[in-house]
């Protein structure tokens, strides 16, 4: 049994309240033992939300909940499912036998955190954004890319830009340390650019990448894109107590004009409590009945208009949400 509090966050906090995140609203969700999130925000040159100062934008609520609930590790998987071969942008010849990887995305620190300042200088302005990472936030989004490679293929790509930030030296110093704590797990280490080409030339040989705020943020979308849609997946965020935050791997839809007409997909939503189920309350089982169910639903060739796929059938939202429902607990 679960009980759930529903709380406001982004856009709809700030037509309720003006700010994108209230106190009492962080303390409800430091109070819960996992947040499932919807989506935050909306088209950034079309909304209101957006012409107010950036501290007040929707996205500064999500900047605001995992400082205040710790959540320093994103996961996110990206895999290819069998019946989105065809949806997937790469050809058949490079894409094999398809990939399967995770992406491990440190949230607390680097750019986004760190001080930023605007002035004008010689006339013209000048802006500045500082990227800090200590020892400590590196090492913990470390063991904990090692510890779910060692569940998996127990490879590690550690991605960096090593060779112009002191940063990005640091982080590869202390991720080398930690992997010798792991001699089971394979690491190796790759610049940003070079991973990034390579994700669309050779994506089957990234098992976990490890990386940085800002790289990750960047790189994690281009491992979506490659599993042929958009709205397929979920993501987690976790704390070092095991709390987690999910939320859809969804991207960004590119036209407002669908709010409200049952066009954009569930099944990020959906998944996204599958690694709920996972990651913060053990239930494996229960996690793997909910993922299987989505696997028949693309077999059964039956989409949303935002992730349809050849020979798809379309349907609205709320039914491609009772067809998951349907296939729960159907053997795959």
């Amino acid at each position: 049994k679960f009980n759930y509090t529903d709380i406001l966050m982004g856009g709809c906090s700030i037509d309720a309240y003006g700010v994108p995140l209230t106190d009492e609203a962080l303390e409800t969700a430091r109070n819960s033992d996992a947040v499932l999130l919807g989506a935050v925000g909306g088209d950034v040159g079309n909304s209101r939300w957006y012409d107010v100062a950036p501290e007040l934008r929707p996205e500064a609520g999500l900047l605001k909940i995992r400082k205040g609930l710790n959540l320093f590790a994103n996961i996110r998987p990206a895999y290819l499912f069998e019946q989105l071969a065809d949806a997937c942008p790469l050809k058949k010849e490079i894409i094999g036998n398809g990939f399967d990887m995770v992406i491990m995305r440190e949230l607390t620190g680097g750019v986004y955190f760190g001080a930023r300042s605007t002035e004008e200088k010689d006339g013209e302005l000048y802006a500045v954004d500082s990227m800090p990472y200590s020892e400590h936030e590196i090492r913990r989004i470390a063991i904990k890319g090692f510890e779910i490679a060692m569940k998996r293929r127990k490879n590690v790509i550690s991605v960096d830009k090593a060779n112009v930030l002191g940063s990005s030296r640091l982080w590869r110093k202390t991720v080398t340390e930690i992997g010798k704590e792991y001699p089971e797990v394979e690491l190796s280490h790759e610049y940003i650019d070079s991973a990034a080409l390579k994700l669309i030339r050779r994506p089957w040989e990234y098992d976990v990448i490890l990386t940085a705020n800002l790289f990750g943020d960047i790189i994690s979308d281009e491992g979506t894109g490659l599993t042929g849609t958009a709205g397929l997946f979920g993501s987690a965020e976790l704390s070092v107590s095991g709390k987690g935050l999910y939320t859809p791997n969804q991207l960004h839809y590119p036209d407002e004009s669908v709010i409200g007409k049952q066009k954009v997909s569930p099944v990020g939503m959906i998944m996204a409590a599958a690694l709920m189920l996972r990651c913060s309350f053990g239930l494996e089982k229960e996690a793997k009945t909910v993922e299987n169910a989505i696997e028949k639903v693309l077999e059964a060739k039956i989409s949303t208009e935002d992730m349809k796929y050849p020979g798809a059938k379309i349907v609205l939202t709320g039914e491609m949400a009772d067809f998951c429902c349907q296939f729960l607990g159907k053997d795959v």
